[in-house]
């Protein structure tokens, strides 16, 4: 792209100062970033971002190129994982999309898109119950096997890539289960608020199923509030801080009053997205003690099973399994043992450690529908190393990982499948005296 200036409006906030300075460019991000190892340039690791951030900051103007660069970046936060100073990266690059959000005009179509898909159909569980219906039905009709057979996914090129990756329908959907309380398996010993999110309630609702039967089998009595939605993580990432905001303060709201002993995710980006609540909503005066009050009881589901004294009635799972790293469960919230520990904690399963496991499979949200070439460019090298474990499980810890993995199975594998660790303690569970 050509580096004309596309902008001159006034700057709207950027990442702040401080946490720009903290980059002393010493490069052991590098190698960390899924980007810069598929393409080996500067601009397009975290250092030469963070120095472009300083550019606009200092009143270069924002240009095309600028526009690329960001985009590209995955937000995975391996980066921060990898460096020794702290750098806060993640926020940084959610600041910097907000201020190119603030800063340039989009055209009348991509307006009107982002706001059904962030105002509207995120936020309704009537409207992602429709498109769940509608998706199902191209499912089970056979269209959607048709298209695939007749080669039709490859001759719409981008938009035939981005549909391979859709999230299939998954009724009935978990949208009934809202507002439930389910007991706890004997004695009660915790009792703990399940949040599901929004798309997975349509597409992941038999993972919810087994997350609320893995807790229950673990002495959990789980609510699962009735007032929750979406956790605004996509909202944030796509430079929408005040939606984020607001549907932060509508599940701070749901949760209210409700004596529980943790506030649990099966979902690592979601959960990495809710324990930054208080960071979020700090400039709130009406919500910042309750943001942060809420935040520091939020634990992922595997976080939260791994520390607890865990049920150990399972029956074998006679399977060689891989873990993928979810980057929002490593590098958001730095948990890498809890995951490996439960599925340790599984008998019959063989646990092969693939290489690189912390390095993002390309999901990364909405990423591999928005940067399509370069997230399937991940995803190949991604399966190299799921292929070379022998493994015919892939298990994972977040939604987006299976549907994103799942792709890559049917692009590159072995027939694998992908589960999520929570899956696997079920069917562990359900196994068990068999």
């Amino acid at each position: 792209m050509a580096d004309s200036t596309i902008a001159s409006e006034p700057r709207a906030a950027g990442p702040n100062q401080f946490d720009l300075d903290k980059c002393v460019h010493c490069g052991l991000c590098l190698n960390a970033c899924p980007t810069y190892r598929e393409l080996g340039l500067e601009m397009d690791s975290p250092r030469g971002r963070v120095y472009q951030m300083v550019q606009v900051s200092e009143g270069a103007p924002i240009t095309p190129a600028y526009l690329e660069h960001i985009g590209l970046c995955l937000a995975c936060r391996g980066c921060e994982s990898a460096c020794p100073s702290g750098v806060p990266y993640g926020r940084m690059v959610e600041q910097a999309r907000a201020e190119i959000e603030a800063r340039i005009p989009r055209g009348r179509l991509a307006r009107w898109l982002r706001a059904f898909l962030f105002g509207q159909l995120l936020q309704s569980r009537a409207l992602l119950s429709i498109a769940g219906t509608l998706l199902y039905l191209y499912e089970v009709s056979g269209l959607k096997t048709l298209a695939r057979g007749l080669g039709l996914m490859r001759m719409l090129g981008r938009l035939g890539n981005v549909a391979q990756l859709a999230p299939s329908a998954d009724p009935p959907f978990f949208f009934s289960q809202i507002g439930k309380t389910f007991p706890a398996d004997g004695v009660r010993r915790h009792r703990v608020a399940f949040l599901s999110g929004c798309v997975a309630n349509i597409s992941f609702a038999r993972l919810h199923e087994a997350s609320v039967r893995v807790l229950q089998r673990n002495g959990c009595e789980v609510v699962v509030p009735a007032g929750q939605g979406c956790c605004g993580a996509l909202h944030l990432h796509s430079g929408l801080p005040d939606d984020a905001r607001g549907l932060a303060r509508r599940n701070i709201d749901a949760l209210r009053g409700g004596a529980f002993d943790a506030i649990v995710s099966n979902s690592a980006g979601c959960g990495a997205m809710l324990k930054e609540y208080g960071e979020l909503l700090a400039g709130d005066p009406a919500y910042a003690t309750a943001a942060q009050q809420f935040a520091a009881q939020v634990r992922d589901i595997t976080e939260f099973l791994a520390s607890i004294e865990l049920n150990r009635q399972m029956g074998a799972v006679d399977r060689v399994v891989t873990y993928q790293d979810a980057c929002h469960l490593a590098h958001g919230q730095r948990i890498r043992g809890a995951p490996r520990k439960l599925l340790a904690a599984i008998p019959g399963i063989v646990f092969e450690e693939m290489r690189g496991a912390d390095i993002c499979c390309g999901s990364a949200g909405s990423y591999n529908i928005v940067q399509n070439e370069m997230s399937l460019q991940i995803l190949a090298h991604k399966m190299e190393a799921v292929n070379r474990t022998g493994a015919t499980i892939i298990a994972t810890a977040n939604p987006g990982c299976e549907l994103q993995l799942e792709a890559g199975v049917r692009l590159h594998g072995n027939h694998q499948r992908v589960m999520h660790v929570v899956e696997l303690l079920d069917l562990a569970y359900r196994n068990y005296g068999k």
